[in-house]
């Protein structure tokens, strides 16, 4: 049974899938941005980039505010967050295997050395 923790990051690796919605989240880290800042870079026209913003705020990566006629796209971190520490949890093993291989290649120089091989 997958819990609500589960369904989030379902939803924010769903919306990290896409290269162009990475791109905009990247570009929101320097700052909020309008629509069409974030769509200036892109060969892609407003209401596409509309789309996949409106895919970023329903994962909770991006807010939408209101400053007079502005309406600014922020940047929500705390998904991202939940990634990396999802993603934490996977380095111990990582790093078990990164040990092990070193183990391994230490062995095989140790036993190249003794046959007189160079490594």
């Amino acid at each position: 049974m997958m819990t609500d923790a589960g369904d989030r990051l379902s939803v924010t690796f769903g919306a990290l899938a896409d290269p162009t919605r990475r791109a905009i989240l990247a570009r929101l880290t320097r700052g909020d941005s309008s629509v069409s800042a974030l769509a200036a870079p892109f060969d892609i026209s407003l209401p596409a980039v509309s789309r996949h913003l409106k895919v970023l705020e329903q994962a909770g990566l991006v807010s939408r505010g209101r400053e007079g006629k502005w309406r600014p796209c922020r940047l929500e971190a705390s998904p991202i967050r939940e990634v990396a520490i999802w993603a934490g949890e996977y380095r111990r093993f990582w790093e078990q295997s990164l040990e092990k291989l070193d183990d391994v290649l230490g062995e095989m120089k140790a036993k190249g050395t003794k046959d007189g091989k160079r490594g």
